[in-house]
């Protein structure tokens, strides 16, 4: 008989205790943001230097402008626009923006417009990562697919049209990077160290534990990843829960569990405020949370049968209506997501090799075709209240298995009338 692993808090009144110490350094850090968002605010005119993340034209009544996307070295990342038509790409600015009390508290923890102007303009030398850049776009002539590939691997913005795209096809979880990215690349890490190290373990140091040592390589190499690709909200996530789950591994803890997931989320938010209003991050966080219902309640299948069939299809139907209670984007090719996702694990370490050795371009066609298959879309946009209460529904479904069956029955029903009948 298999011992049950102890939990990470083992009784409820230290999970209690834990979350509200969280809790109150959470609403602290609000108030201190808050207090620098009321002085930012105040101010007639601000200077700063800040670099530029992103810039593409836009028109309004016959003028074409840019609008650019940038980075404060105080840490705010902002809107602005400019009818200079100079090319802003790897470009660093000296702006004078003017705040107003038009920029909510919200918006200024996340990311908000401003109108500016520009004062001065430094071309900085290309780094590392620009070069990989423009080496992975140069294997291919497709902008979109220049687009996509660097989305994938260095998390850069999508051109607009293939993102609408890649929505219609319900594979927007796909591009961009997440936990199931940091998942695949873990396991891929963790098994070519592995296959290293166990030789040398053998022969050198039998006393070692493999876990400990290759584990914290591959967690340092995937750390610099995650540092190298700017820190995306979802992917920052992921690697919290995957260095916490390794170090729960380690000792012996209960790894999949509801309380392991608050407990990543609850430290997360402590650490960065922001991320109370990252769209990216909260759904990270819900695709997590029905991954671990799903698991809860299908421990009596076999492993192969929960990977391949209750994983990828259980977490496209739950996520639906939280989905569309977002993004009103609905074409019947989403009901090929879970197919894809499922590709998607082999092709991603697949095309990184092809890309390594200069074939990058291999997979274009098919992508191609791909991509160009949804002509059209309709618009479901669901009612707050009825996410709301979808969401009650799940939390309730943690205990009590009908809650779950009755979850299940109201995504099912959701899915059939949102393809069938919208």
């Amino acid at each position: 008989m298999q011992l049950e692993k102890p939990a990470l808090f083992p009784e409820k009144k230290t999970f209690v205790w834990f979350t509200v110490v969280l809790a109150s350094i959470i609403c602290l850090r609000l108030f201190i943001e808050y207090h620098a968002y009321q002085s930012f605010v105040s101010k007639p005119f601000y200077y700063t230097y800040a670099t530029v993340l992103n810039a593409y034209e836009k028109s309004k009544g016959g003028k074409r402008y840019q609008v650019l996307k940038l980075h404060s070295d105080e840490g705010f990342t902002f809107y602005t626009t400019s009818h200079v038509k100079d090319d802003f790409q790897n470009t660093r600015l000296r702006v004078q923006i003017f705040p107003s009390k038009s920029i909510s508290f919200q918006a200024y923890l996340g990311t908000f417009y401003v109108k500016s102007r520009i004062k001065e303009q430094h071309s900085i030398p290309l780094t590392f990562k620009d070069k990989l850049l423009k080496k992975v776009a140069a294997q291919h002539e497709n902008t979109a697919l220049q687009s996509f590939y660097n989305a994938i691997f260095f998390a850069t913005p999508l051109d607009k049209e293939l993102r609408e795209n890649i929505a219609m096809l319900g594979v927007s979880h796909l591009v961009a990077l997440s936990g199931f990215h940091l998942g695949i690349l873990w396991g891929l890490v963790y098994s070519l160290i592995l296959l290293l190290y166990r030789p040398l373990q053998q022969r050198y140091f039998p006393y070692r534990h493999a876990l400990f040592d290759v584990g914290i390589t591959a967690m340092l190499l995937l750390g610099a990843y995650v540092w190298f690709v700017d820190f995306p909200p979802s992917l920052l996530r992921s690697y919290a829960m995957v260095l916490v789950g390794w170090m729960m591994l380690l000792f012996g803890v209960e790894l999949l569990s509801f309380t392991f997931l608050s407990t990543i989320v609850f430290i997360l938010v402590a650490l960065f405020p922001s991320l109370l209003l990252s769209l990216s991050f909260g759904l990270s966080v819900a695709g997590v949370f029905y991954i671990f219902l799903l698991l809860q309640y299908t421990k009596i299948f076999k492993a192969w049968t929960i990977s391949l069939l209750f994983i990828p299809v259980g977490i496209f139907m739950l996520m639906l209506p939280v989905v569309h209670g977002i993004f009103p984007v609905t074409s019947g090719y989403q009901l090929y997501s879970p197919l894809l996702s499922l590709l998607f694990i082999p092709f991603y370490p697949l095309v990184m090799i092809l890309h390594l050795f200069g074939l990058g371009n291999m997979l274009d066609s098919v992508l191609l075709y791909l991509f160009d298959l949804p002509s059209f879309s309709k618009e479901m946009l669901l009612p707050a209240w009825i996410v709301g209460g979808y969401i009650l529904l799940s939390l309730g479904a943690i205990w009590r298995k009908e809650l779950f069956y009755l979850l299940l029955g109201a995504a099912f029903s959701y899915m059939v009338y949102l393809f069938l009948f919208v």
